[in-house]
């Protein structure tokens, strides 16, 4: 890349990039493309962010049998997820920043090279460590994929009709890539064996690499650091809280083992908040939460995703343990939400232009509420059809709604200078949220036990997603203090 490395005295690593002189097309992206090079270019992105968030979900299906072939816990099969989510959120920054430096289509190619291969290792583990070894890696090249596949997204439209069009195709990835990975996975699990879900993603990977250096272009390089210091503090920070909640499954919420990781996990995250203060170049700058809305949008989508983390995981074991269905069948029992989710998602651009983003957000949001809530009734004679089913239809509807105005309010306003740091806070909030809340959750849960598996499981079930329907109840009163108000303050200053 023809880079030189220096170190400063905060400790950040300086970046110099190569003079470069950003052509037209570069500065606008839009100006040479034609209607099809734009559409591809939108697919590509599109499919590489679907086998990040399909591979998140696609192991949820397959607990089962990952639990019975490497003899792991509730607590330990809860790491296979947290270990990608809890690297991939806490990276995720570092991968933006490294997107602005070096430019994105270079970052991003490298992040599938990272991803294809990592999800081999995992596709071939053969030890509990090994797996959750390789989960982690995979979140490394998770981490650098997703910032830089929405930087070039918000760089390639300009703000209005077209990029709400890109942002609903977008989010509608990321609500179909979470339901069709657990049809996906299912499938695989049932006709194959769970490996095979993450052997897919190689293929695919390959397939992007080659249209991503044909068609994809390449962003100017900045001058700038790597605030290392900020990096290790934001990833070092989010891990030992994420380990003090699920060792209060094991160990009870007052217990040191629980106490030490929270206190440390909340201290770091302190000194990081003054770390970003004082760095010049931080990898979060905090001018980008100046906007109401945007702060209102990434408090809403960590706590709306993490309520659908701890839904998938859940209601994915209950049908399978409660039930006594196939994976197979467990994925296709949440094809109502998958149907659901990308009828109302196509519709999102037009729902826009007539009616704004806080009602749709509000309406999205307040939607998975109301499923949420009624999904947590489930027991052990729950009917399919009434307790699953339609619950999933009311979250389907939610989700599509809620995720694409969602993403436009955390990436709108903010400068090109710090395009790859807002998507890459926008990607922390969602993979930070859903760690967190599923170890909330999962702790939640271990407290119900009456010795009979099913019935654990079904109770377990019940308590975690109460515990959603909670967290999703809190992000309706986010849209509600934060984002309808910014909105009408914004029109008010218009007039």
């Amino acid at each position: 890349m023809n880079t030189e490395h220096e170190t400063g005295a905060s400790g950040a690593a300086t970046v110099t990039a190569a003079p470069r002189t950003p052509t037209a097309a570069a500065q606008n992206p839009g100006a040479t493309r034609g209607p099809a090079h734009t559409t591809l270019i939108l697919a590509i992105i599109c499919i590489s962010y679907f086998m990040v968030i399909l591979d998140n979900s696609i192991v949820f299906t397959g607990l089962p049998q990952i639990r019975s072939d490497m003899g792991l816990s509730e607590t330990g099969l809860s790491w296979i997820t947290n270990a990608y989510v809890l690297i991939f959120g806490g990276l995720l920054l570092l991968g933006a920043r490294a997107g602005d430096l070096f430019g994105h289509r270079r970052v991003f190619l490298f992040s599938l090279v990272v991803f294809s291969a990592t999800s081999l290792l995992v596709g071939a583990a053969q030890s509990q460590w090994w797996l959750i070894g390789a989960r982690a890696l995979q979140g490394v090249g998770a981490a650098v994929l997703a910032p830089s596949a929405l930087s070039l997204l918000t760089r390639s439209f300009a703000e209005g009709q077209a990029r709400n069009r890109a942002m609903a195709a977008y989010s509608a990835v990321a609500g179909l890539g979470a339901a069709f990975g657990l049809v996906v996975g299912g499938l695989v699990a049932h006709l194959i064996s769970w490996r095979a879900g993450f052997f897919l993603n190689v293929p695919i990977g390959i397939v992007m690499m080659v249209l991503a250096v044909r068609f994809l272009p390449e962003t100017a390089r900045r001058r700038g650091r790597f605030d290392i210091a900020g990096a290790l503090l934001a990833t070092l920070g989010s891990t030992p809280l994420v380990l003090g909640m699920v060792d209060a499954a094991d160990f009870g919420w007052t217990a040191p083992l629980t106490l030490i990781p929270l206190l440390a996990g909340a201290v770091m995250l302190g000194l990081f908040v003054r770390v970003e203060r004082r760095a010049a170049q931080p990898i979060v700058p905090l001018r980008l939460f100046a906007s109401r809305e945007r702060s209102g949008a990434y408090v809403t989508r960590m706590l709306y995703m993490g309520a659908m983390m701890g839904f998938f995981f859940f209601t994915a074991q209950f049908v399978q343990s409660v039930y006594h269905w196939t994976p197979l069948q467990a994925g296709l029992a949440f094809l109502p939400m998958t149907l659901v989710n990308f009828v109302f998602a196509v519709q999102v651009p037009r729902l826009l232009q007539r009616a704004g983003r806080p009602p749709i957000v509000l309406t999205g949001v307040g939607l998975t509420t109301a499923g949420m809530v009624w999904l947590s009734r489930i027991d052990l004679h729950t009917s399919y059809l009434t307790g699953v089913a339609l619950p999933m239809v009311l979250i389907g509807a939610g989700q599509g709604l809620a995720l694409a105005p969602l993403t436009s309010s955390g990436v709108d306003g903010v400068a090109p200078a710090d395009a790859g740091a807002g998507a890459g806070l926008v990607n922390t909030v969602h993979q930070i949220g859903s760690a967190l809340s599923l170890s909330i959750l999962t702790a939640a849960a271990a407290t119900v036990s009456t010795g009979h598996t099913a019935t654990d499981i079904a109770g377990r079930a019940g308590t975690a997603l109460t515990g959603s329907a909670v967290l999703l109840a809190l992000a309706v009163l986010a849209v509600v203090t934060l984002i309808v108000p910014s909105r009408a303050t914004r029109k008010e200053r218009r007039l």
